[in-house]
């Protein structure tokens, strides 16, 4: 199929220029020559290579609407599905927590979810990928994370340890604990009452009482010594599946150091500025949570997103736990004149493409998959996505009532 994109202003790599964009075959053709094929009237719009999520995880209020609430998953996948669509977004990596804890995150409902991914694929509108964000305590998930990266569309791979996270010590914010396999790592009682505090919201996802979680972290806790082993052979398998790799949440430079020298070249959501310059320092690229732009900084008191955009330390921008917040965080952070416009929408497309290796999208050249968002963007407004397509095909269409 055959198409033209006339009259809209069209984000380029290196410019912003009013051309056209033909489309064919689910590749773009040309840029700038005359009407191909039907023409997509696109005045008064703009543009934009489609946007692209390398850690979501909004799905799960489809999956549990309410605390304890479940629904059926192909039902939640294809609501997702028209969520991301409508949000601009072609490609989602969906977050999905593979741990320890039963409930709304354990393996089981894991690998479920993702079975559900791979049946529903040729019904849905958008390119629906995993990021395996793997609970390094979680033996359990070992057999799922083999299974998963045998799978058509390739997943990523994040490191995560809430695990530690939860057993530093008292006195530590959780922004200045110390690498999570250090000797240095300070630990907290599992017996002090604090620790009910600390773990009531974890108990309730997972449906289990203060008492009876307390006493399951505590027999996870016991794994400790193992973890070096377990995450280098997971590391192994995910770097010859060609999986991309991730750390989450790092909070030193040692613990980059760490996850780099095993293969993962990404730093996803860095706490403190040490993490963050010794990832950009190493040539690793970094992501930030598009919530934390959108509100104008970190709810748990981390680094704030648009300084760091404004510093030059984030490569990509993902939804974290809000389809809406990519676009609405390039809105704040251009109204807040962090970065140049182009610049700014690279954060939600080539940004997110170069750290997942997505080198067929991200940027409206020729050659690439025809993933592109039209964008009605008034002066001094919220933007709003008018369509989406993926590989050429709409995914999305829009027609506002006025």
């Amino acid at each position: 199929m055959t198409f033209t994109f006339e009259g809209a202003r069209v984000f380029l790599a290196d410019q912003i220029v009013e051309t056209t964009v033909t489309v064919n075959n689910g590749e773009i053709a040309e840029i700038g020559g005359p009407v191909q094929g039907e023409r997509v009237d696109a005045a008064g719009l703009i543009l934009a290579p489609a946007l692209i999520d390398v850690h979501g995880d909004a799905f799960e209020r489809q999956l549990m609407p309410r605390p304890g609430v479940f629904f059926p998953t192909p039902a939640a996948v294809i609501d997702t599905d028209r969520q991301l669509a409508s949000n601009g977004i072609a490609t989602a990596y969906h977050a999905i927590t593979l741990g320890w804890e039963p409930g709304l995150r354990d393996v089981a409902r894991g690998r479920e979810l993702m079975q559900a991914m791979q049946d529903l694929a040729p019904r849905l509108l958008v390119e629906n990928r995993v990021q395996l964000r793997w609970e390094t305590f979680a033996f359990e998930a070992l057999d799922v994370i083999d299974w998963a990266l045998k799978a058509p569309l390739t997943p990523s791979l994040a490191f995560n340890d809430h695990t530690s996270m939860t057993m530093r010590a008292y006195d530590v914010p959780i922004q200045e604990r110390a690498f999570e396999l250090s000797p240095d790592f300070s630990i907290a009682s599992l017996d002090d009452e604090r620790m009910k505090k600390r773990t009531a919201s974890k108990a309730h996802r997972a449906g289990l009482s203060e008492d009876a979680y307390i006493k399951l972290l505590g027999e996870v806790w016991e794994r400790r010594d193992q973890l070096p082993k377990v995450i280098a052979e997971v590391a192994a398998k995910a770097h010859t599946a060609g999986a991309p790799m991730l750390s989450h949440d790092d909070t030193r430079a040692e613990t980059r150091s760490y996850f780099r020298n095993l293969g993962a070249k990404v730093a996803e959501f860095p706490m403190v500025i040490e993490a963050a310059e010794a990832a950009r320092n190493n040539g690793d690229l970094i992501i930030f949570g598009s919530p934390n732009a959108a509100r104008g900084g970190s709810h748990i008191g981390s680094l704030g997103a648009g300084d760091m955009v404004e510093a030059g330390l984030c490569d990509a921008l993902a939804s974290d736990y809000f389809y809406p917040a990519m676009l609405a965080a390039v809105a704040r952070l251009d109204q807040e004149k962090r970065a140049d416009r182009l610049k700014l929408w690279s954060l939600v497309s080539e940004g997110p493409a170069r750290a997942m290796g997505l080198d067929d999208r991200g940027v409206i050249a020729t050659g690439k998959r025809a993933d592109l968002v039209l964008v009605d963007w008034p002066e001094g407004q919220a933007p709003a996505i008018r369509g989406t397509w993926v590989s050429g095909r709409a995914a999305y269409r829009g027609q506002p009532a006025g």
